[in-house]
C-alpha cells in the first residue's frame, strides 16, 4: 500500500513536469536564488512557471535525474516542456517566456558556454558568502505555495 502511494506521487509530479510550460528548481536557502524566485513571481503574469525547492525530496530527485549534484547545488534547474536547462541557459529560457522584450534573453543561449559558464560558476560558488543564506527555506503564502509541484516544497 505504501509503495502504491509513492508511485502515485511520482506519477503526479512527473505529469506536472511534463505538462507545465516551465518548472524552476532552485536553492531555497540561497538569498540570491530566493530573490530570483520573487523576480519570476512578479513577472510571470500568466502564472506558467511552477516551482520546486532544491532541498525538497522532489528537488533532489530532479537534480539527480539530470546528473547534477543534489546536495550541494551548483545551478538553477529549469524545465521547459520537459527539457532541462541549467546555469545561464536556464535563466535565459525562463525569462524569455515572459514575452515582450524578455524574449531577447533567449539569444544568450547562442553565447558559447566557455564564455558564460565561468562567471555563473564563480557567483554560484560564492553566493552564500556574497548574498547570504537563510537558516531554512522561506515559506511562501498559500497562493504562491499552490504554484509548487506536489512534493516540491520543504
Amino acid at each position: 500500500m505504501h509503495q502504491d502511494r509513492a508511485i502515485d506521487q511520482t506519477q503526479t509530479w512527473q505529469s506536472d513536469l511534463d505538462h507545465a510550460p516551465y518548472v524552476m528548481v532552485y536553492d531555497g536557502e540561497c538569498v540570491l536564488c530566493d530573490g530570483f524566485f520573487h523576480f519570476v513571481l512578479k513577472r510571470d503574469r500568466k502564472q506558467q512557471v511552477r516551482f520546486v525547492i532544491g532541498q525538497s525530496p522532489l528537488g533532489q530527485t530532479l537534480f539527480k535525474n539530470v546528473g547534477l549534484p543534489h546536495e550541494n547545488f551548483t545551478t538553477i534547474l529549469v524545465f521547459r516542456d520537459g527539457t532541462a536547462f541549467t546555469k545561464v541557459d536556464a535563466l535565459a529560457e525562463l525569462v524569455s517566456g515572459f514575452g515582450g522584450l524578455w524574449r531577447v534573453a533567449r539569444l544568450i543561449r547562442l553565447v558559447p558556454h566557455v564564455l558564460k559558464d565561468p562567471l555563473y560558476n564563480l557567483i554560484a560558488r560564492n553566493r552564500y558568502r556574497l548574498f547570504g543564506r537563510f537558516d531554512q527555506c522561506v515559506v511562501p503564502d498559500d497562493a504562491v505555495k499552490a504554484r509548487f509541484l506536489e512534493g516540491g516544497f520543504g
